[in-house]
């Protein structure tokens, strides 16, 4: 898989930079040389019927540890490429005792063709980079393929929460999960998708979208069949 982007924009801190020597060999996801991870839930210490829940593109950290933090029966996995997020992130882990955090450091298709069928409950892809000119419309995370390999990972009754500041962006992929048949979008009221959930924290790149005029969406589908997850 081909990573698109910069994998790192700065030097690190020295404390940031030992985080990754030291803690992330204990929370990085490791892929199997062949086939598919048998249970996800193992690396958490978790029973089998724990919730498992996926950001795709984390960023700094900032909704992942909070979520972590007030959901700690369930296993959260981040995926991000960019270093400065991971570091940031572990921080995070760190600093608040979130034993309940793994990280997958590199790009979330190759652990989602790598996990089980029907193993996520919910899966946040928050605000990813909408790579705005047509050449490179194909380095979209949420690509038709991609959508399919969701919905063979996520349990029924599942959500995908997306959130994005780019109107081009938000056509595009709902163009892919609004008609596809194992996705259903949740929104009744035009709140459900102007305003950020109640109690989520903003994220910088959305605190900075806000900060330059644009306006955000926080669209939600659920995965058809099934119980849905009675989290919050």
């Amino acid at each position: 898989m081909v990573l698109h982007g910069r994998r790192r924009s700065r030097r690190l801190r020295p404390r940031r930079r030992a985080l990754l020597e030291a803690l992330l060999p204990e929370v990085e996801v490791r892929l199997p040389e062949s086939g598919r991870i048998a249970d996800p839930r193992a690396a958490f210490g978790f029973p089998p019927g724990a919730p498992l829940w996926l950001e795709i593109g984390f960023g700094a950290g900032e909704h992942l540890a909070w979520r972590a933090a007030r959901h700690r029966g369930a296993g959260h996995v981040g995926c991000e490429a960019f270093v400065d997020g991971v570091a940031a992130l572990l921080a995070r882990v760190e600093a608040e005792g979130l034993r309940n955090v793994r990280v997958f450091p590199d790009d979330a298709r190759r652990l989602a063709e790598a996990l089980p069928d029907s193993c996520l409950a919910r899966v946040f892809a928050l605000f990813p980079d909408p790579w705005p000119k047509t050449r490179h419309h194909k380095r979209r995370l949420l690509s038709a393929a991609f959508v399919d390999e969701l919905a063979r990972v996520m349990a029924p009754g599942a959500e995908l929460h997306f959130a994005t500041d780019h109107p081009g962006y938000l056509r595009w992929v709902f163009a892919r999960l609004v008609p596809h048949p194992a996705f259903a979008w949740r929104a009744r009221e035009p709140d459900d998708w102007r305003r950020r959930p109640p109690g989520w924290p903003e994220t910088r790149y959305e605190a900075k979208a806000r900060a330059a005029g644009r306006a955000c969406v926080h669209a939600r589908f659920a995965r058809r069949g099934g119980a849905r997850w009675r989290i919050s």
